[in-house]
């Protein structure tokens, strides 16, 4: 299996839960799909494979019973801001997608999941993944205070400097690129996303509160990404 410059295994997808059932079918989509995968039925296994073979992207279910699936977004977080993860939650727990959300999870999929569903979802985040690595490392973009440098995947406000999860990093090149413009949120979902539909507008909107608070923003106040009412987001050069 292929290796990028940065060590992954460009073909391997890391698959996280603790029901049999469920990871048989999850591997056997992405076995189908010509990816290699990945199986822990545990955190622990999860890190040790993580740390062997640095997967394209990972799927993580949260109820890891008895373990903690958060906890294990955060520990993947940390030891990479790159890494796309899709999370698998059930459908009547809305606070636990945001509660994945804010904690650096890219995407999610609600569980019973349909399997052009799940397969469509890796596809477009493993799309980007490798997208990110060989197309953006242009000249970084400079919008007022505000500087996105591409090769360090950072955010620097008045040369203060702050780390981007690979979502982040695509949300804030795709504002920046159109600053001062209007840019509605089904080209927002489909560009960074992938996908125009009820999760990605939900992701958008937590991805933004992130942004923003990367930004400094104290939420009394839309400074730098504003929202338009029924419309989209505007970044602006300054507050």
């Amino acid at each position: 299996m292929g290796r990028d410059n940065g060590g992954r295994n460009r073909r391997a997808v890391l698959l996280v839960d603790d029901e049999q059932a469920v990871i048989d079918l999850l591997a056997a989509i992405v076995q189908q799909a010509g990816f290699a995968p990945l199986v822990a039925k545990n955190p622990k296994t999860a890190i040790e494979l993580y740390e062997k073979e640095h997967p394209l992207l990972a799927v993580i279910d949260l109820n890891l019973r008895p373990f903690d699936g958060f906890a294990l977004i955060i520990d993947l977080r940390r030891r990479s801001a790159q890494l796309p993860i899709i999370v698998l939650t059930g459908r009547d727990i809305e606070e636990d997608k945001v509660r994945a959300l804010e904690m650096g999870a890219d995407d999610y999929v609600v569980k019973p999941f349909g399997h052009r569903e799940i397969l469509a979802r890796i596809r477009a985040h493993a799309r980007r993944s490798d997208a990110g690595q060989a197309d953006e490392l242009g000249p970084a973009l400079e919008v007022g205070s505000l500087r996105l440098d591409p090769e360090e995947r950072t955010l620097e406000r008045d040369g203060v400097a702050t780390r981007l999860t690979g979502t982040e990093f695509r949300l804030m090149h795709f504002l920046m690129s159109q600053s001062g413009s209007v840019v509605p949120t089904a080209a927002i979902a489909r560009h960074v996303w992938g996908f125009d539909d009820a999760p990605a507008r939900e992701v958008v909107r937590v991805t933004v509160h992130r942004l923003r608070r990367k930004l400094g923003d104290d939420g009394a106040h839309q400074r730098f990404i504003h929202t338009v009412p029924g419309v989209g987001l505007r970044l602006r050069a300054d507050p």
